[in-house]
């Protein structure tokens, strides 16, 4: 039975190969244009800043240097899913580089400056993480709060404590001023 997660609450993972799901609802009524959110895994070392340039997963670059991370792809849309996932990305911790100390799951909404979007626009917002063989649901955090300003939130992260892989519900928002959005948690995580 899958866990529920608040704000802040960790959980022992407890496996090798997981799969982090992210899914969304835009709410297509509030604006002309798509809703484009897209999910990004940030690889950092003990200092909480990427080990390298390639250690970040995101649309531009769908598998981490060490082969451990990979996105299932951009959906630009987010009409991937019906209710279920909207971008998937998939980690095998026996393959990440002894550097990567933290997994930082980050969703950031495509040029939000411009469309006028923010996260308090975006319904149903989730994290999950599940076994990647058995496609069983280990626990889930929906992001409950109103980001009303919000372009990007950092939404969960796994992390290695004692040598043990964990999760953590981290929720925290931020309003992103480049472009693009993601180039706000590049600043911060290099």
């Amino acid at each position: 039975m899958a866990i529920n997660l608040q704000k802040g609450q960790r959980v022992d993972i407890g496996l090798t190969k997981v799969c982090v799901g992210l899914g969304w609802d835009p709410n297509t009524s509030r604006s002309s244009a798509d809703y484009d959110l897209d999910a990004s895994a940030f690889m950092l070392g003990a200092n909480g800043k990427l080990v390298e340039e390639k250690f970040l997963v995101f649309y531009g670059n769908q598998e981490s240097l060490d082969k451990s991370v990979a996105s299932s792809g951009d959906d630009t849309s987010g009409g991937n899913s019906d209710g279920g996932d909207d971008e998937t990305l998939t980690v095998d911790i026996t393959r990440l580089d002894p550097r990567v100390e933290q997994i930082m799951f980050v969703v950031t909404i495509f040029e939000a400056a411009k469309r006028k979007q923010n996260f308090g626009q975006v319904r149903n917002s989730y994290i999950r993480i599940y076994d990647a063989v058995t496609q069983e649901e280990i626990c889930k955090y929906e992001l409950g709060e109103d980001f009303s300003v919000e372009t990007g939130v950092d939404f969960g992260r796994l992390y290695k404590r004692g040598g043990q892989w964990r999760f953590e519900a981290v929720g925290q928002g931020l309003v992103c001023k480049g472009a693009f959005g993601l180039e706000d948690y590049v600043q911060k995580y290099s």
